[in-house]
């Protein structure tokens, strides 16, 4: 394999997933990110609004990359 492919297929192997798979994963976190920054800014302006919304959906994050992990470990 040529090492420009290696750069993109070393860390997605290294997780058990395809190029392709670990891409749709990387895409989804960065959406609820996304979503999580406009509940923190809405709040920032609005206090009253979206009070946990940003918290909730870290914790989500947290939540399914710990559990994500483990199960490709076996732990």
């Amino acid at each position: 394999m040529t090492r420009i492919a290696n750069l993109f297929l070393d860390h997605p192997r290294s997780v058990e997933e395809s190029y392709l798979g670990h891409a749709r994963f990387a895409l989804w976190f960065a959406g609820r990110l996304a979503l999580a920054a406009g509940a923190a800014l809405c709040h920032a302006v609005l206090p009253f609004a979206c009070k946990t919304t940003a918290s909730r959906i870290i914790a989500e994050l947290y939540t399914r990359t710990q559990n994500r992990g483990a199960a490709q470990t076996g732990h």
